[in-house]
């Protein structure tokens, strides 16, 4: 390949070439052996981003830096090539996917008004500055528009902050995330229009069809892929390996298709990852591999790819360079603040939740990167352009998390419960013991401890217990219990979260549990239950019966007909008159933390027992005033029967005390008579102790 290098001084190359030799005399030709060139690029995943985070510098500074030393413009090692492209396009679809699966529809519904407003300033303010900018630079109306609409967009960079300083649920924060979405859609789509503009093809017909095809294909792939996904994790959702290839499928089908429609392939990956998002928790195995596959391997190839295009030398050559990365600094700087200082005035923020606004949606990285290299491979924009994006990525990486940081620490959270929540959800999932003994339920077990201890930063307990009530155990019973625990230790390591794998033999399986909770210093335990119980249960009672009567700490008893990740609704129903208790604010909570984590809707069902029973307020126990709560009178099971839908989950409480909904003797009798009437709708009975 070319560089512009070899254009400006054609005779210096012409020797070069004639000596064998690279644009570095002391070098030889580009690396061609398969295996050197992926142990240079394995050698660059691995120090680029140690190095520069040791420096207090994001990673990804590091490997586009690496990608210009490596490359063409620099020490030459390594070409870019077919293979290099072909992996950097694959990184680009990959890190657009990972941004659509940071985004989600629902984040609209929180502050819609200040996102909607914060997502046109974010947006329109840097595209005025920026087309001005450009156009004093001397560049033309389609490159101006294209450069400035990199400036609209921005990536996330500093969220792990916000959630380290405890204000993800602030105002200013939501607003952000709300806007995100707005401004990222909007700049994909300018760039979209933009490349058809430059190869001459804007035309009303292309209108005439871009508009009516988009419209259709944006409502089939975020309408139809969940549909699709719901249905192949309900038929395949005990194989690992299918999940992953389903989505990765998913991924390239529809970036494929936006290519059939004449838009940007990194537009379809970007709504692939929007519609897709809801399917997988963000704690799941599932949604680790994703993020491990992309963030270690993909998106690294794409990072290095684009330092490959870049030509330090330009700088010293061309001083315009330089002039052009300050323009595309100053011009970024200064409209991202802006708009974020005009929106916050108007919210009535303070300074600081305005700075943190700023430095939430000043970072640019993903959109802008694959911006910039569609503008590069349609020559629309030339090296010096690229030179000034990287610039201002760098500035603004380096910048994002800073000014966060700095201001962030003087935003107050929003105090969102009446009940202090580190005193509630923290201790409840801290130690999460799963007793595991069918190979066919336990990922759905697993994958809800899962949810609750990464929520809390726990620890998983995954057991086994064997009974030897009747003798001696077997050797297969052992190797069965061997074989369940480090099948549940893969998961929760897949999962990146804590692991204690207990195997035990007691005299009996229900002790065995209780009194495993009671060593190991469990808060929760997650038991399945078939959702019957059969003559000889009621009688004698069964192992969840006793768990419960033994059990000092709270106790999840969970049915999974379906696969966890395919709730759409968690369905929460109680009566009015347990509102009071601790454990109904309690359980409120954990209901809250298992929607927010499978991105599903919340809703409450309160059956009122008294005619002069109080409105109840969401807000009251820590939920967002627009929580929808539907009142019910009379018979329970046939009500709360009438309103479950496919991809339920259901949430009620069971209590020791008399009086409560689903009080002793026989205490599972409600939830069993939903469980026959709908056999296919998940479950969760949440059991406290009589001291709470």
């Amino acid at each position: 390949m070319e560089t512009l290098s070899s254009a400006i001084y054609p005779e210096f190359f012409r020797a070069i070439q004639a000596s064998g030799l690279t644009p570095v005399a002391f070098l030889p030709g580009p690396i061609t052996d398969p295996v050197a060139v992926f142990l240079i690029i394995l050698a660059i995943m691995l120090v680029a981003p140690l190095l520069f985070e040791r420096l207090r510098l994001p990673g990804i500074v590091g490997l586009i830096l690496a990608g210009v030393v490596v490359g063409p413009n620099g020490l030459g090692l390594l070409a870019r090539n077919e293979t290099i492209v072909l992996l950097g396009t694959v990184g680009l679809l990959f890190l657009m996917f990972m941004a659509g699966l940071e985004t989600s529809l629902d984040d609209l519904k929180y502050n819609a008004n200040k996102a909607v407003i914060f997502g046109l300033a974010t947006f329109s303010i840097p595209m005025v500055l920026g087309t001005g900018s450009m156009l004093l630079l001397g560049y033309s109306w389609l490159a101006s528009i294209l450069v400035a609409s990199c400036f609209a967009t921005h990536t996330l960079l500093a969220l792990p902050i916000l959630t380290k300083l405890g204000i993800m649920r602030s105002q200013p924060v939501t607003a952000t995330l709300g806007g995100t979405l707005i401004t990222n859609v909007l700049g994909l789509l300018v760039l979209a229009v933009v490349v058809k503009a430059h190869g001459g093809n804007l035309t009303l017909n292309f209108w005439l069809f871009l508009i009516p095809a988009l419209a259709i294909y944006t409502f089939a792939t975020l309408w139809g892929v969940p549909k699709l996904g719901r249905w192949f994790f309900r038929q395949f959702g005990h194989d690992e390996s299918a999940e992953f290839i389903f989505v990765l499928a998913t991924l390239f089908v529809v970036s494929f298709v936006a290519g059939r429609i004449e838009i940007e392939p990194i537009i379809g990956a970007f709504l692939a990852g929007i519609a897709i998002t809801e399917l997988i928790p963000q704690f799941s195995p599932l949604m680790n591999r994703i993020q491990f596959i992309g963030n270690t391997l993909f998106v690294p190839f794409f990072l290095i790819s684009v330092g490959m295009l870049i030509d330090p030398l330009i700088l010293i050559k061309e001083p315009k360079s330089l002039l052009i990365a300050v323009v595309m600094i100053a011009a970024e700087l200064l409209s991202k603040f802006l708009a974020a200082w005009g929106p916050g005035k108007f919210f009535g923020f303070q300074f600081p939740s305005i700075m943190v606004m700023f430095g939430l949606s000043v970072a640019q990285a993903a959109s802008t990167l694959a911006a910039i290299t569609v503008a590069y491979n349609i020559k629309l924009v030339d090296q010096l352009t690229v030179n000034g994006i990287i610039a201002m990525i760098l500035v603004t990486c380096v910048a994002s998390p800073w000014i966060t940081e700095r201001w962030g620490k003087d935003v107050n959270p929003q105090a969102s419960s009446s009940i202090d929540e580190s005193e509630s959800v923290q201790p409840l999932a801290q130690r999460v013991l799963v007793p595991v003994a069918n190979p066919n339920t336990e990922d759905n077990l697993l994958n809800l401890a899962l949810i609750l201890a990464k929520t809390a930063d726990g620890t998983l307990l995954p057991l086994h217990v064997l009974s030897d009530n009747a003798g001696r155990v077997a050797p297969e019973a052992r190797m069965l219990q061997t074989q369940l625990l480090a099948a549940a230790e893969t998961i929760a390591h897949a999962a990146a979260c804590d692991v204690e794998t207990i195997g035990r033999v007691d005299d009996a399986i229900d002790r065995g549990i209780t009194r495993t909770a009671s060593e190991r210093n469990a808060t929760l335990i997650i038991c399945g239950w078939k959702g019957y119980s059969t003559t000889r249960d009621n009688f004698f009672g069964n192992v969840i019966d006793n768990v419960l009567r033994r059990s000092d700490v709270p106790v999840l008893i969970s049915r999974f007909p379906q696969p966890i990740k395919n709730t759409g609704r968690v369905l929460f129903a109680a009566a009015d008159q347990q509102t009071s208790l601790v454990a109904f604010q309690q359980t409120v909570t954990l209901a809250k933390n298992i929607a927010t984590e499978l991105k599903a809707t919340l809703e409450l069902v309160m059956l009122v027992t008294s005619p002069g029973s109080s409105p109840f307020n969401p807000e009251s126990v820590g939920l967002s005033s627009d929580t929808p709560v539907s009142l019910i009178r009379g018979n329970f099971v046939r009500k709360v029967s009438q309103m479950l839908q496919m991809d339920d989950l259901l949430i009620l409480t069971a209590h020791t005390q008399p009086n409560s909904l689903l009080g002793l003797p026989g205490q599972l009798v409600q939830p069993e008579a939903i469980a026959r009437i709908h056999p296919d709708t998940s479950m969760i009975v949440v059991h406290f102790p009589t001291h709470l």
